[in-house]
């Protein structure tokens, strides 16, 4: 990697169911978030992204830079699908959100939710070890990623959104990803029944708008997401939604 996109560390710190589907009551208890120390690095501009929109190299996973990274609307993956321990930043130039008020949901996904119970925060570990199985193609959660991503759950600013099979009462998919004001930057999902992963991300919308929220931040556009209304919009219409989204008080996914 090019030795210009290495993030180096600062020399001071600056600043520190609508349609039937059976939502559950039985979420963990919603502390307010705990700020952690600031981050030591200089996270690169989110304008200086190459074409495949890498900003930098580099960095740790510590909570407070973490948080700087979304703050700034950037967000950590590994670089290459054989290198899982050099850590990168990125911000495309066309991201993908899912407009709250955009979210398609068909007529047999009206029915399929009847299947799952929806729970927020009861099984973040677990809804985080299914997205990180190495089996799934294109996997690239490490346990560094499992690690920090817990320790944000700790202190308030991760939640995983679950779906429960109904006849069962096991864990059939969910997704999971950070709140920060308004926002909410989802990270994976996945899904062991049919449209169960749809269920949890329908009834995140629901409860964002409900909720306080103002931004449902995808990363990048798949057809999966497309399916459900995701969209994609220009970097620049992203950064400026993103400054008013994390200005907002924090969401409750309730």
């Amino acid at each position: 990697m090019r030795a210009g996109y290495e993030i180096r560390a600062a020399r001071h710190a600056s600043r520190r169911g609508q349609d039937g589907a059976v939502e559950s009551r039985r979420e963990a208890r919603w502390p307010e978030p705990v700020e952690p120390p600031p981050s030591p690095w200089v996270l690169p501009d989110p304008n200086d992204a190459d074409r495949v929109g890498l900003v930098g190299v580099g960095a740790d996973l510590a909570p407070g830079t973490l948080l700087a990274g979304y703050r700034a609307g950037l967000f950590p993956m590994p670089v290459g699908e054989g290198d899982l321990t050099s850590m990168g930043w990125w911000s495309p130039e066309r991201r993908a959100i899912l407009p709250l008020d955009g979210v398609i949901v068909s007529r047999s996904m009206h029915k399929a939710r009847k299947r799952f119970e929806i729970r927020v925060n009861t099984a973040f570990a677990d809804v985080v070890g299914a997205c990180a199985d190495p089996r799934r193609p294109g996997s690239w959660i490490t346990g560094a990623i499992t690690e920090a991503y817990t320790e944000l759950h700790r202190l308030g600013w991760a939640h995983s959104v679950e779906a429960w099979s109904v006849d069962t009462g096991e864990l059939a998919g969910g997704l999971y990803g950070v709140g920060i004001g308004g926002l909410f930057a989802g990270e994976s999902m996945f899904h062991w029944r049919t449209d169960a992963s749809k269920a949890a991300l329908v009834s995140l919308v629901e409860r964002m708008e409900v909720g306080g929220g103002v931004l449902l931040d995808c990363q990048w556009l798949t057809r999966h997401l497309a399916s459900l209304g995701a969209i994609e919009i220009r970097r620049a219409d992203y950064l400026a939604w993103l400054a008013k989204a994390i200005e907002q008080p924090h969401l409750r996914l309730r």
